[in-house]
């Protein structure tokens, strides 16, 4: 009898989980996102709405977090990689098509980020964040005016001098200082970004990515190359930080929430998806992580609490944005080619 009645009670739960939406496979979303880009409150709010636990880790570089995809180390739901990866990714058959009836949000995302060049049918992404690369220096350690990239090889602050730590970022800002694309497939011109950045080891103190926090704040070191919306959180931390675009130009990028192909919890993540996307949600991020949020109420309603200097920085002048490109997926030999020089750098 009592063999009948836990029999009677377990068919009842799974209808009752069925009615409800909910199964013990539908529980969880796993979740791969840059570090220090996300209010992660949001995550413990998400989990309270909805019942979904949310699995949170972090990568330091769309490279890396390639590489994570690629050799199958690890199963996620939701990723947020850049522009140019999400470009690689479609390419190779790596991400799932979305549904859009699960993220009802998607129409708060400004027009003006949909459907860009790195996902043209608007089918595999929902933009995230967008902003700019510039260089932050102290002023108390380097009274020069800087303007250029070139500061990063001046051997005036030699061990004072932080650099990207992924190839893109870190060819990017030697190919801007020497005049050429940030997305260039001319092997010479790359030769000779190698050899710049392999020439600043002589005064370079680190390749860094979230450690340039640490490093900034101190005075530990006072130059690098980094998102306009993280200076304005180490500003909050260091007064003597400035942050400068540089006149021959930089990057500009749109980061998007994505899935993997084959995740395991598409519907959740896409739920997710659609909770990042709310007004509330994007506004609170905004206020954490320092981004333009891809939110049309949410980035106007942040710009409005805005001083001036925290806008001019990220929200630029069409004159900035005039001189900015955006990274664009590169064919697979020139990948290849960065692949070689990096490792020859880092070796």
């Amino acid at each position: 009898m009592k063999k009948r009645l836990a029999a009677l009670f377990a068919a009842l739960v799974f209808v009752l989980a069925l009615i409800s939406g909910c199964s013990t496979s539908k529980e969880e979303v796993n979740v791969y996102n840059w570090g220090e880009y996300i209010d992660e409150s949001l995550l413990k709010e998400f989990e309270k709405q909805t019942g979904i636990k949310v699995n949170y880790s972090t990568f330091t570089s769309n490279e890396a977090m390639y590489s994570v995809l690629k050799t199958g180390g690890a199963h996620y739901d939701v990723i947020i990689p850049s522009d140019y990866m999400i470009s690689r990714l479609i390419s190779e058959g790596m991400l799932e098509k979305l549904d859009f009836s699960n993220i009802p949000n998607y129409s708060l995302i400004d027009d003006k980020y949909k459907n860009l060049e790195y996902d043209p049918t608007g089918e595999y992404s929902v933009p995230y964040m967008t902003g700019t690369v510039g260089l932050i220096y102290n002023k108390a350690m380097i009274p020069d005016e800087i303007d250029s990239w070139g500061a990063l090889f001046d051997e005036r602050y030699a061990g004072l001098i932080l650099m990207f730590d992924n190839s893109r970022d870190a060819f990017g800002v030697a190919l801007k200082y020497l005049g050429y694309s940030l997305n260039t497939t001319n092997p010479d011109e790359l030769y000779e970004a190698y050899e710049l950045i392999k020439a600043q080891g002589a005064v370079r103190q680190a390749f860094v990515m979230d450690q340039i926090f640490d490093k900034l704040e101190s005075g530990e070191a006072a130059i690098g190359p980094y998102y306009a919306g993280d200076y304005l959180i180490m500003l909050e931390n260091n007064p003597d930080l400035e942050f400068v675009f540089p006149k021959e130009g930089t990057n500009r990028f749109v980061d998007a929430m994505c899935i993997p192909k084959g995740a395991q919890n598409k519907k959740n993540a896409e739920l997710f998806i659609n909770f990042m996307c709310s007004t509330e949600a994007s506004l609170r991020n905004m206020d954490v992580v320092v981004y333009t949020s891809a939110n049309r109420e949410a980035s106007e309603q942040y710009a409005a609490m805005l001083d001036d200097h925290a806008k001019a920085i990220l929200f630029p002048s069409d004159e900035i944005l005039a001189n900015t490109e955006v990274f664009l997926n590169l064919p697979q030999d020139i990948l290849n080619l960065y692949d070689e020089l990096w490792v020859k750098i880092k070796s």
